[in-house]
């Protein structure tokens, strides 16, 4: 079993998720939700009832570029425009590459140890259901 301080567990990412869910409810906007650990390989996800399919794949990657990068996919966005340092890596690690808010790693004693996705409203939508599932970790 992998060590707890070093990786984000199934019952961390039922935790998250679950903050996640709620504040989507909150706020009207059913969400896809994804958890990923500290190699980037999915625990957990979710699609709430009337979620956008479309949006699957986009929370798990999300999830998957804020651990690759051990930084928002927001955050990372700001750095990938044209001119930028990073402009371009959305095209790098097979598309996985996501650069628009909504995925945030998780820490633990300041340790990046997983990161959470989340997608199917606006930017804004998909911050806040990311900052408070984010936030129950």
């Amino acid at each position: 079993m992998a060590n707890k301080l070093a990786t984000v567990t199934l019952e961390d990412a039922r935790r998250v998720i679950a903050a996640g869910e709620k504040r989507a409810r909150e706020i009207n906007q059913p969400m896809n939700i994804a958890v990923v650990d500290h190699g980037g390989n999915l625990v957990s996800h979710i699609r709430m009832d009337g979620a956008w399919i479309g949006s699957v794949s986009i929370s798990i990657n999300k999830a998957y570029t804020a651990r690759a990068f051990n930084i928002s996919t927001e955050e990372l966005g700001k750095f990938s425009q044209p001119g930028q340092q990073f402009f371009g890596i959305h095209a790098t690690n097979d598309g996985r590459v996501v650069i628009f808010a909504g995925g945030i790693p998780l820490k633990r004693d300041g340790e990046v140890v997983g990161a959470v996705g989340v997608s199917g409203g606006t930017a804004d939508q998909d911050r806040t259901v990311a900052e408070a599932a984010a936030a129950a970790f």
